[in-house]
């Protein structure tokens, strides 16, 4: 039986990290007068730091910024924090952004056929209903029973505790729900929760180990466009008849 369906935000839904948080946080920096700029592939060293005010921390320590000995440097991070956000939300409000494939036809479906939906993530609040009221529709949001963002538990991902605090507001049991997300980090949160999980890469994650996960794949897939298998040979479009095939092998 499949209750639910718990969606990861960045990197699962779309692809929001290379162009839009790096970029917000290096326009943010700029704003502060800041001479430090994230590349492309510095910013993937970073990542597995879960949270944007986690990873600004990380990221003054290990440098060695002076910044780090500033005693209000807590208020600093958030004030940078709070202003990466605005830049980001303006930019999840463009046309620059779309959801991956397959993400809108299998929302649409789960939503029809009555089976819960779900959002867990370390990212804002506020750019979850951004992001999902832009790309699906205004009210879109209200189709979501449990969203799980930003500062909800105080220990992100690989921590359960996202995930186990929207089993326990669903009301449901971890066996019977799946979790989609993109990186190991979210499968080990996931799968420490218990929930069954299907892993879509990016171009930051493809190297993960993502052993535990029900599959591994390019992406949802579409009707004209499949996904490819990653982790077995295979190639189709994930809708919840395949879902419920997948959570029914695992068992």
């Amino acid at each position: 039986m499949l209750t639910a369906l718990l969606f990861d935000v960045d990197g699962t839904l779309a692809e929001t990290e290379r162009d839009g948080h790096r970029n917000a946080y290096n326009a943010a920096f700029a704003e502060f007068g800041l001479d430090w700029h994230w590349d492309a592939d510095y910013y993937g060293t970073l990542l597995p730091v879960a949270g944007g005010k986690e990873r600004l921390r990380h990221f003054i320590r290990r440098s060695g910024a002076p910044e780090a000995d500033r005693l209000d440097v807590d208020e600093l991070i958030g004030e940078i924090y709070a202003t990466k956000t605005r830049l980001f939300q303006q930019w999840l409000a463009s046309d620059a952004v779309a959801l991956r494939p397959g993400v809108a036809r299998l929302i649409r479906e789960a939503h029809e056929q009555g089976v819960a939906l779900g959002v867990v993530t370390t990212t804002s609040p506020g750019n979850v209903t951004e992001l999902l009221e832009h790309q699906l529709g205004a009210g879109s949001t209200d189709w979501f029973a449990v969203i799980a963002a930003g500062d909800i538990v105080p220990a992100k991902k690989p921590a359960p505790d996202a995930y186990l605090w929207a089993l326990a507001q669903l009301g449901a049991h971890a066996a019977e729900c799946v979790a989609i997300e993109d990186s190991g980090i979210g499968l080990r949160s996931a799968l420490s929760a218990g929930i069954p999980t299907v892993i879509t890469v990016n171009d930051y994650t493809a190297d993960d180990d993502f052993t535990g996960a029900l599959a591994v794949l390019s992406d949802l897939g579409e009707p004209d466009a499949p996904y490819r298998r990653l982790d077995q040979p295979g190639s189709g479009v994930v809708d919840l008849e395949l879902l419920r095939a997948w959570l029914e092998s695992a068992h």
